[in-house]
């Protein structure tokens, strides 16, 4: 399962991305079914963390400039939130720090290269070599002794 939000400025965007990813295949769930100019992206960004941390399983967010969703979602435990502006950026989050949730901006990054991110974003293995798995652990160390 895939997790998608938006905000009112990232909805347009998430709407692309969703119908991506029904037509490449993935089982996803939208978080944001409808446009509303008075959400707030952090209301957004905290449901789909919590969901993607609790599932162990990987979300795309969406806004403006993509740091409001990236700093909220980075709140929650177990959540390596990334934001991409370009391709090989996101292949190298996800290969070099596992990121499960993928933050975009949908005013500064055009549709197009949004939707070529999401897909390396999700073909994109975590690389898996003992300097990365060790900087992993210690990002959850840390976590785990702040809760």
């Amino acid at each position: 399962m895939i997790y998608i939000g938006a905000d009112h400025r990232g909805y347009g965007v998430k709407e692309r991305i969703a119908g991506e990813l029904e037509g490449w295949g993935y089982d996803f769930c939208d978080l944001s079914q409808k446009r509303d100019e008075e959400d707030d992206y952090s209301d957004i960004a905290l449901e789909l963390a919590e969901k993607v941390a609790k599932e162990k399983t990987k979300g795309i967010l969406l806004c403006g400039s993509g740091a409001g969703v990236c700093v909220t979602a980075n709140k929650v435990g177990g959540i390596r939130a990334g934001m991409a502006f370009e391709e090989r950026q996101c292949r190298k989050m996800r290969e070099d720090d596992d990121i499960n949730i993928l933050c975009l901006s949908a005013d500064w990054v055009d549709e197009e290269k949004n939707v070529a991110m999401v897909r390396i974003f999700l073909e994109t293995n975590f690389g898996s070599e003992k300097k990365q798995i060790r900087r992993i652990k210690k990002i959850s160390k840390y976590e785990a002794t702040k809760r």
